[in-house]
């Protein structure tokens, strides 16, 4: 998206300021009554040479064939098989009683004419959602005002549409949990709306002014959005409120963001979301922005508030959230006390998504680009960075952001992000449920913060103890890479060129003064929009299977003493078992450390003989062949210096006064006193 100045100074104003029928569930798939696995045989194979099969054999003679070969793997499965059909001249079925399709694959497989043996495993149309947006984009019985292409973002990826996340192929895969609670650290939600009615949680309003939070008070726990507008009034310099944030309609910026995560998906109403599948999961409202924006300090007591920590003269949040979607930010390096907030939700096992900010090109906002956070970078459907988007190397993903391509007044915008709203430009229409369309557009690295939040929903939905970390490391390594060509703008001839660190660009070589030019669209790498593309389906996928994991046994490490490792909290994929474990030393940084253990085993044991920083690496394979790889960083401690102990010094004891009794040597004050009293007696005058 070639995004012009005014526009894209536009939305990074906007961003600075924000930065019905049950669900039907998939049919439930038939009880599996015995293995099926298909065997392929090697070329050349002697089971294949003791029974040749003629091009045009009759059904009976194929049939015949195939049971013979499947009788001569029954000493390798150790049970009786039957055959099923054949696919080619080499492959086929077999099916046993009595035993899973993994185990009998993986016997199978390691019979010597085996080349492979894989489960018969059943498939299922994708599902397509039958909302109208989902496709479409219009409603029935509406003026279709698009995009035509629907919710683009959600479907598979084509050469179009590349940046597409694939959420399609991950609702076949896993439903949004209810248990999963996401917080949307906005500018409140309206729960009224048609797709989001019976998923929003009871939440709270953390603005402390007043005239900011626009409902009469201050904090309180209605979450609900009474509207953000700006008027002509509270925006001039006589006697306004709100004096340079422009004039504006409501935004409805929180409601969008809830029905991109949760909308109801499948149920024949409005757009899907990412996570709406099934009974969905449940939005947690957390207002913090009102009109003209909202303070770092509500911000950080509603991120605290919202993954379930105390906030001083606050309600304890009943419902404590898993994922935090925070799309608002500002220009600025991370505060302390972002970093201080956001290391204490990570440590309430609870992910914190932000927006990478719309500044065109410039350096991440604030407080995305704080340790710990998941910046989300925006994307063209073409997957080149689009033009307004933010770039560094705080960001850890990018995702479709909405671009329109032509951008001419009255033309439709063609690719944005589909979002529910409600139709009031002030407080809220009653029964005024819409959503956006091509021309009233949704569109910034706010609407791509809010896909990747559905995605680590999902994720969470199929594996509910996953850790922060565990949800980056699979975000990122499922991710497709970014294209390098493909993305021009058709009939402009400006050429896309690779994006380039904002921090690095000079604009005077004499000064070394940072280019603050806007950098449009352009070619992500890895080293500035994060790992690639968001991929839904391989993230789910990724985490659905092996998790390797590894717990410090020993509280306190220290050089020369044991340290303690075990494997125990390491997640398997349904039905498999662990083949084998497999530990190394990564990186020893200093502490000189060893295994005095077998390195093969579920649990390990080292002994380090220095201090420094430790990694170590477990692999750990299941009985399909799977490996999952996992790194463990471990602080030792030197070995505490002994403190001397201070040795008493003999206090000297006077000698006992004499008593007249018995003999002994005579006190120093007893014979000072005898001498006072003697020359006291000589002074006294004659009487």
């Amino acid at each position: 998206m070639h995004v012009p100045t005014a526009l894209g100074a536009a939305i990074g104003a906007f961003l600075l300021v924000l930065a019905a029928a049950a669900p039907a569930a998939p049919a439930a798939l038939p009880p599996e009554t015995e293995a099926r696995v298909i065997v392929a045989f090697k070329p050349g194979a002697a089971l294949l040479r003791e029974r040749p099969l003629a091009d045009r054999a009759s059904a009976a003679t194929v049939a015949e064939v195939a049971q013979r070969r499947a009788d001569r793997l029954v000493p390798r499965a150790g049970r009786a098989l039957s055959a099923g059909r054949m696919i080619d001249a080499r492959s086929q079925v077999v099916r046993a009683q009595g035993v899973s399709g993994a185990a009998l694959a993986a016997a199978l497989a390691a019979h010597p004419d085996v080349e492979y043996a894989v489960v018969d495993q059943r498939r299922r149309a994708l599902l397509v959602p039958n909302d109208p947006l989902f496709m479409t984009g219009s409603l029935a019985g509406s003026p279709p005002r698009g995009p035509a292409v629907g919710q683009w973002h959600l479907r598979a990826p084509t050469e179009e549409l590349k940046s597409a996340v694939n959420a399609q192929a991950a609702w076949d895969r896993v439903s949004g949990q209810p248990g999963i609670v996401v917080a949307v650290i906005d500018t409140g939600v309206w729960a009224d709306h048609l797709d989001l009615q019976g998923r929003v949680l009871p939440g709270y309003d953390m603005i402390s002014n007043a005239g900011v939070a626009n409902d009469g008070g201050g904090r309180d726990a209605d979450a609900s959005d009474p509207g953000d507008w700006v008027s002509a009034a509270e925006n001039t310099l006589v006697g306004g409120a709100f004096l340079g944030c422009g004039v504006s309609d409501s935004s409805w910026h929180g409601t969008m963001m809830a029905t991109i995560i949760g909308a109801g998906t499948h149920d024949g109403i409005g757009m899907a979301g990412v996570a709406g599948t099934g009974a969905g999961v449940r939005i947690l409202p957390v207002r913090v922005l009102g009109k003209c924006g909202g303070v770092d300090s509500d911000i950080m007591a509603g991120m605290r508030w919202a993954a379930g920590l105390t906030v001083p003269g606050e309600p304890v949040n009943p419902h404590p959230a898993r994922v935090l979607n925070v799309s608002l930010g500002g220009f600025g390096q991370c505060k302390e006390g972002y970093r201080s907030v956001v290391a204490e939700v990570l440590n309430a096992g609870a992910v914190v998504i932000a927006a990478a900010g719309n500044s065109v090109g410039k350096a991440v906002s604030s407080p995305a680009n704080c340790p710990g956070v998941i910046a989300v970078g925006g994307l063209r459907h073409a997957g080149s960075k689009v033009g307004y988007s933010d770039l560094g190397p705080e960001i850890a993903i990018s995702a479709p952001a909405g671009n329109c391509v032509n951008i001419l007044a009255g033309q439709p915008c063609l690719y944005p992000i589909i979002a529910g709203r409600n139709s009031g430009t002030r407080g809220p229409n009653a029964g005024g449920s819409t959503w956006s369309d091509s021309y009233q557009i949704s569109v910034g690295t706010s609407f791509s913060t809010p896909i990747v939040a559905g995605t680590v929903a999902l994720m969470l939905s199929a594996r509910p103890s996953l850790t922060p970390t565990e949800i980056r490391q699979a975000l990122q390594s499922s991710a497709r890479p970014f294209p390098t060509s493909g993305a021009d703008n058709g009939s402009d001839p400006t050429p896309v060129t690779t994006c380039v660190d904002p921090a690095t660009r000079i604009d005077n070589p004499a000064t070394t003064n940072v280019d603050e030019s806007e950098q449009l669209q352009c070619y992500c790498t890895t080293a500035l929009c994060g790992a690639g593309m968001l991929d839904t389906a391989a993230a789910v996928a990724a985490v659905s299977r092996l998790v390797a994991r590894i717990e410090v046994l020993t509280g306190a490490p220290q050089a020369a003493s044991v340290l303690q490792l075990s494997s125990s909290g390491s997640l398997l994929g349904p039905g498999r078992t662990v083949a084998s474990y497999a530990w190394t030393v990564a990186d020893a940084g200093g502490t000189g450390s060893s295994f005095v253990s077998a390195t093969n085993a579920a649990g390990a044991t080292l002994l380090p003989s220095a201090a420094g920083t430790l990694t170590v690496r477990l692999t750990v394979t299941d009985n399909q062949g799977e490996s999952a790889s996992v790194d463990s960083t471990i602080s030792i401690a030197a070995v505490p210096v002994p403190v001397p102990v201070p040795v008493p010094v003999p206090v000297p004891v006077p000698a006992p006064t004499p008593t007249g009794q018995g003999g002994g040597a005579l006190s120093p004050l007893w014979l000072a006193l005898l001498a006072l009293a003697v020359r006291r007696l000589r002074q006294r005058p004659a009487g």
